[in-house]
């Protein structure tokens, strides 16, 4: 293992201390980006039920925190799938909205896991707002320090920025049928090995996506903290599997969740050429006419 490696841009993961220390910092702006997943398997056509994490921002969260409500706020709510990313100029509006801006640093957290708030930094990175960090470890970190929290809801003034869309880190199913015979791609499944080798049908027809690895994204994580592993054991996870930076990384998971969290940690370990399969599975499974395999 290489313990010599380091974040690539550590600026963009902060410490619960880091950020105690700043916060009452009015150049920070915190969001709590908590939602829930409760599992339907025997709907393959509706995999999931969400549910907001307000009613838990609302008992408790970091002081001076908003929340993100992402299906209800900052998802296409016309689409069939639960979290397809809006039109750009929309998403970057709602963002603005919701006191996301310059000069603010945007701190994003959530309570279940760091996908949430991933999720939410790389549809801000693709409107082009980069002034933005996770929360290493999120809520439950937090908490383990006994670190102060409030109950009173907090919302952010207006806050602007020049949308600058990057569309190439969302792709569609199109782009994936091109990778799975490109071999300067590789395919990265985030979502757990039974779901990878077909043994839950959870999202419809069970497997993968023709060709693909699988890095579960809880592997990422330290379990007894839920913070994420060192730099060095992140990048011999992926070197075990031979994903090397030379590869483009088309990332997908259920929802286009899980594998924001793969896609972020890559990104912090110098892989430069990235994207998101924004509906994954939930939208591959359910279409008859593209392949699929297990094993």
């Amino acid at each position: 293992m290489k313990n010599d490696i380091q974040w690539k841009y550590p600026e963009a993961i902060v410490e619960c201390e880091w950020l105690s220390d700043r916060i009452k910092n009015q150049n920070i702006r915190v969001y709590d980006c908590t939602t829930y997943l409760h599992y339907t398997d025997d709907h393959p056509s509706k995999p999931y039920d969400v549910e907001s994490g307000l009613a838990d921002y609302e008992k408790d969260h970091i002081p001076r925190a908003a929340f993100l409500d992402l299906q209800d706020e900052l998802s296409d709510n016309n689409s069939q799938y639960r979290f397809t990313l809006p039109k750009f100029n929309e998403l970057a509006e709602s963002f603005k909205n919701l006191g996301i801006g310059d000069p603010y640093h945007i701190i994003l957290y959530s309570r279940n896991g760091m996908q949430w708030a991933t999720r939410i930094w790389w549809m801000l990175r693709a409107t082009g707002f980069k002034n933005v960090s996770i929360l290493n470890g999120g809520f439950i970190a937090w908490k383990r320090l006994s670190l102060a929290t409030e109950s009173k809801p907090n919302r952010f003034d207006y806050a602007d920025f020049q949308v600058k869309t990057a569309s190439d880190i969302f792709v569609g199913k199109e782009r994936v049928i091109e990778a799975i015979k490109d071999d300067s791609c590789l395919l990265l499944n985030a979502l757990t090995e039974n779901l990878h080798i077909g043994k839950n049908p959870r999202y419809g027809r069970p497997g993968r996506i023709p060709n693909s690895l699988n890095v579960p994204f809880h592997m990422l994580i330290e379990p007894s903290t839920g913070k994420l592993l060192s730099p060095g054991r992140i990048t011999q996870i992926f070197t075990d599997k031979g994903i090397t930076s030379d590869f483009e990384i088309l990332n997908y998971c259920g929802g286009g969740i899980a594998a924001t969290l793969d896609a972020f940690v890559l990104y912090q370990i110098g892989f430069q050429k990235l994207q998101i399969y924004d509906n994954s599975m939930s939208e591959w499974a359910m279409d008859q006419d593209l392949p699929i395999e297990t094993g």
